[in-house]
């Protein structure tokens, strides 16, 4: 029995983890498409409505759009803005950073995964800004494979973090979640050390991990469409996400074709397909 006043933690069966690798898969392809139609000259609106077509082609369902409102399939974020910017007529530039976070549902059994993507001639900074947040975020998947504690996941990013030259804001206000029937559940998945050691990990859990940094302060401000989060001091921010399910065998990266497999070699983890 929970804890009273703990948030209750949702377990999936194998089938409903099958059903949200199938809504992963989608998430991928969409957010594949978003990212080859985000050059310059397009719109951000250009970039949704590639995400859009993916998912309605396969069946699905984007589980942002209409989320508490939102208008969107995609959150199309640039440059200062960190998350849930609203895509429309604004063109991308060649040196933008794009931010694209993206879900689709499958039978009610939710995904969410993002990336940021490079338009034409970014700055180094801007590049290695990107490059940080990706690989912080498989340090993370691959601590959450071994973890016993969901907090050692955020532990995990923030040493990467640390430990990498140059100084990159993680930011502490937007943190990761649980996944499963809902797109935001319980447990919170922080992206940064701290003394919370967070729930058990359990067979049956889904997580969304998503460190996002930034190049100067941690300081956000919301804009007044309620929704673009932008960093205060208008410095560049990166957001990386995958949903990630833990069964007996392993770990499975919903949101990647291959389960994680490639990026998740160099820290001699194979992850483990759900089984049937």
């Amino acid at each position: 029995m929970a804890r009273f006043g703990a948030p209750t933690i949702e377990l999936k069966t194998n089938a409903q983890l099958a059903d949200m690798a199938r809504a992963g898969v989608i998430t991928s392809r969409a957010l594949d498409a978003a990212s080859a139609a985000a050059v310059a000259g397009a719109t951000t609106a250009d970039v949704d409505a590639a995400a859009a077509r993916v998912i309605s082609e396969a069946g699905a369902t984007p589980n942002f759009l209409g989320y508490h409102g939102y208008p969107a399939t995609v959150c199309a974020s640039v440059n200062e803005e960190v998350v849930h910017g609203i895509p429309g007529p604004r063109v991308l530039q060649d040196g933008d950073i794009l931010s694209i976070d993206c879900g689709s549902i499958v039978n009610g059994w939710h995904s969410d995964s993002a990336r940021t993507v490079l338009i034409g001639n970014v700055s180094e900074a801007d590049r290695e800004l990107s490059e940080v947040t990706r690989a912080s975020l498989w340090h993370g998947i691959a601590a959450f494979a071994k973890a016993s504690r969901v907090g050692e996941i955020g532990d995990a990013i923030d040493d990467y973090v640390r430990g990498v030259s140059g100084d990159y804001g993680i930011l502490e206000d937007y943190v990761g979640h649980g996944i499963g029937s809902a797109m935001h559940m319980a447990p919170d998945v922080l992206n940064y050390r701290s003394r919370h050691r967070g729930p058990k990990v359990q067979n049956g859990m889904a997580l969304a991990i998503e460190p996002m940094l930034v190049l100067g302060g941690l300081e956000t401000e919301v804009l007044d469409d309620d929704w673009t989060v932008v960093t205060a001091d208008k410095k560049r921010a990166a957001h990386w996400e995958h949903s990630v399910a833990k069964h007996k065998g392993g770990i499975w990266v919903l949101t990647a074709e291959d389960g994680g497999a490639a990026e998740l070699a160099e820290f001699g983890i194979t992850p483990q397909p759900i089984p049937a």
